[in-house]
């Protein structure tokens, strides 16, 4: 079902988890996808000369482009924007619509880490924080 590795997701959570918990990343009251298609960018702009940030970008942006677009599919499945049957429909809109600037919005949300753990647990897929 996904071509990405379970320990690179977990990977993505930890470190969106200890990067959205940083007391100095505030996030603007227009921060959800469709509003302000600039905010995500320019939030990461913000810090980014933080180490948990380089690190989390460098190894998403490393990801090939189908894996990426497994990660906003999953983000999409835990938001509840699709049920697990609806995955390859999630996973086919994720790979249409992709596009660089998608992994600093992926990054950027709030709770991104608890999306990514719900898209799991909706998967079937066990595993452990």
């Amino acid at each position: 079902m996904l071509n990405i590795n379970l320990d690179t997701i977990l990977w993505v959570v930890n470190l969106t988890r200890e990067f959205h918990a940083k007391e100095e990343v505030v996030f603007p009251d227009s921060s959800m996808e469709g509003n302000d298609d600039d905010w995500a960018i320019q939030m990461l702009a913000d810090h980014g000369s933080d180490l948990t940030l380089q690190e989390l970008r460098s190894g998403v942006q490393g990801l090939d482009r189908e894996l990426q677009a497994e990660l906003l599919a999953l983000k999409w499945l835990g938001r509840g924007d699709y049920a697990a049957e609806e995955w390859e429909d999630a996973l086919q809109e994720a790979i249409d619509n992709w596009s660089p600037e998608i992994m600093d919005r992926l990054i950027a949300t709030p709770l991104i880490s608890e999306y990514l753990l719900e898209a799991l647990d909706a998967l079937g897929i066990e595993h452990e924080e």
